[in-house]
């Protein structure tokens, strides 16, 4: 297992412990530092405390890192970090995101969510980075994904092979298991881009 391949957890700062989705988030974490993959997030409370307190009680020898944006309300950095790192300026903490992540989570959040989301999904459209899935968690994306095809695909503003890379996942297992998969075609020197029309029919099967 390659022990730096990391992934990329984005999600609210709102969604606090006892509710559905932290408690989905911990387990996904969990289980994916469980596998050896080293967790991403923005460092702060919610959802992202979630993921890297799961990664943190898997007692693996990966690593639970946070890269956190000073704001004024909201982001104070979480106590479950192996790894931190202050940005002042968002462009810059998304790049770092970007650089640093295999594979990215997108679970239910708002604005800022859906700014990395946005911002993960462009940089694999222009190829400025290949090889990286983005899973949508959860069931709040399913009207999202509809309008995305229905309003904007329907009109000819992007490609539906603009959304090779999109997969959206609402079992925390499955979640683990489609990035277990991703990883272990790259380590056998197999490109995991031209995978990905498998692994979604797998998802579905």
């Amino acid at each position: 297992m390659d022990l730096h391949y990391k992934v990329a957890v984005f999600g609210s700062a709102r969604i606090q412990e006892g509710d559905r989705d932290y408690q989905d988030v911990f387990l996904i974490a969990k289980g994916l530092a469980e596998a050896g993959f080293d967790i991403v997030t923005g460092g702060g409370p919610g959802l992202m405390q979630a993921a890297n307190s799961g990664s943190k009680a898997a007692r693996s020898e990966t690593h639970s890192i946070g890269l956190n944006i000073k704001l004024p309300r909201e982001q104070g950095p979480n106590a479950f970090l192996d790894i931190k790192q202050e940005f002042s300026i968002f462009s810059n903490r998304l790049d770092t995101f970007m650089a640093l992540s295999d594979a990215v989570v997108v679970a239910p959040g708002g604005i800022g969510t859906l700014l990395e989301l946005f911002y993960a999904w462009q940089l694999v459209q222009v190829e400025h980075i290949c090889d990286t899935p983005i899973i949508l968690y959860g069931e709040i994306w399913t009207n999202l994904l509809l309008w995305l095809e229905t309003e904007v695909l329907a009109r000819g503003l992007f490609n539906r092979h603009d959304m090779h890379m999109i997969f959206h996942v609402t079992d925390p297992d499955q979640l683990v298991e489609l990035v277990k998969k991703v990883n272990a075609d790259q380590l056998n020197e197999k490109h995991a881009c031209k995978n990905f029309s498998k692994y979604r029919s797998e998802l579905h099967s």
